[in-house]
């Protein structure tokens, strides 16, 4: 697997891979821009060169376009790929139902094995959840499957799953985290110590709205077509759920003399290493508008710094005058805001 000595790595069962992944969900729409599809598939290869070999999200084509573009490489076992398998309607998960749907991604990603096969179910109450993912276990220890992840769940049945399948049946857990969403420093967490488990977070830049563009700007309206389906969906946390816009852009004031204080960083490389910084935390997925915008140079600089007991403190400060710790009962534990 190409190495970039300026990113950091993690474990994550056999795998040695970078703690920044590239998401593709924003290959779901249009609404975000798009590309062609060989350029699509081009700026993957020059993320793979630059050591961000970890690619994430089943959205859209991105399943065939990944699986098009890890077939072109020269060594395409060093490119790793996670994919998702989600229940949202009743289901009865007999053996046939699990390994047809293992095998609808296996088939458009052009592999004969799931690097990480990661599992949402909707509905708790349909302990059925734990059948699907025992046939998950025997299809990992037959071989079509590397390693099993879930996605959304919350703390509480995260510990049962991983109580139930046994130890290091699931690696990995994906959820929202970041300076706005603070919801799994209240048990998730803990959860992750005690399982060996690693956080995979998304939403850690709230759409975009953690950078410089945003500092000292204006409330955007939530119905702009100007802005993303993402942008949306996290203007809303800020303002609803989290504060007020102008907490935020305070919020963004402080970051902004945070990166100051580390030679001019941005305000996303700080909002990034705040999420890093927490050891249950594996990676960070960030969302790319491939062919459409990069910000690889810049989150490079991510790594090669902590953040000082200063900076965490100042942060402190915001989010004290937030509802960042409310979250957890006014939203629910992680994955909640899905159901």
């Amino acid at each position: 697997m190409p190495v970039n000595h300026a990113l950091e790595y993690f474990s994550l069962g056999p795998f040695e891979l970078p703690r920044i992944w590239t998401g593709l969900w924003q290959l779901s729409s249009n609404a975000w821009g798009s590309a062609p599809a060989s350029k699509v598939r081009s700026e993957m290869a020059r993320y793979a060169e630059q050591g961000y070999t970890a690619f994430a999200d089943h959205y859209g084509s991105s399943e065939i376009l990944f699986g098009q573009f890890r077939d072109s490489m020269p060594s395409p076992s060093s490119i790793f790929g996670a994919t998702k398998w989600c229940v949202f309607r009743p289901l009865d998960p007999t053996p046939a139902k699990v390994r047809g749907a293992i095998q609808e991604r296996m088939n458009r990603m052009q592999t004969r094995r799931i690097d990480l096969l990661q599992f949402h179910w909707q509905d708790y109450d349909d302990k059925r959840y734990l059948d699907a993912l025992e046939i998950l276990k025997q299809l990992r220890d037959e071989g079509a499957i590397s390693t099993i992840g879930l996605c959304n769940f919350d703390a509480i049945r995260m510990d049962e799953i991983c109580t139930e399948l046994g130890p290091n049946a699931i690696v990995s857990n994906q959820v929202q985290f970041s300076i706005i969403d603070t919801r799994p420093l209240h048990g998730m967490n803990h959860v992750c110590e005690k399982h060996g488990v690693k956080l995979l977070t998304y939403g850690t830049l709230c759409g975009g709205f953690l950078a410089d563009r945003w500092l000292n700007q204006q409330e955007p309206d939530l119905y702009s077509s100007n802005l993303t389906p993402s942008q949306r969906k996290y203007l809303d946390v800020i303002k609803n759920a989290w504060g007020s816009w102008a907490l935020f852009q305070s919020l963004l004031a402080v970051l902004r003399s945070i990166g100051d204080r580390h030679g001019g960083l941005s305000i996303t490389n700080i909002a990034t290493r705040w999420v890093l910084d927490h050891p249950f935390v594996g990676a960070v997925i960030v969302g790319a508008r491939l062919g459409l915008s990069d910000h690889a140079e810049d989150n490079l600089k991510v790594f090669g710094f902590k953040l000082t007991e200063q900076d965490h403190s100042d942060i402190e400060d915001i989010l004290k005058r937030s509802n960042s710790y409310k979250m957890i009962i006014t939203v629910g534990d992680c994955g909640m805001e899905y159901r």
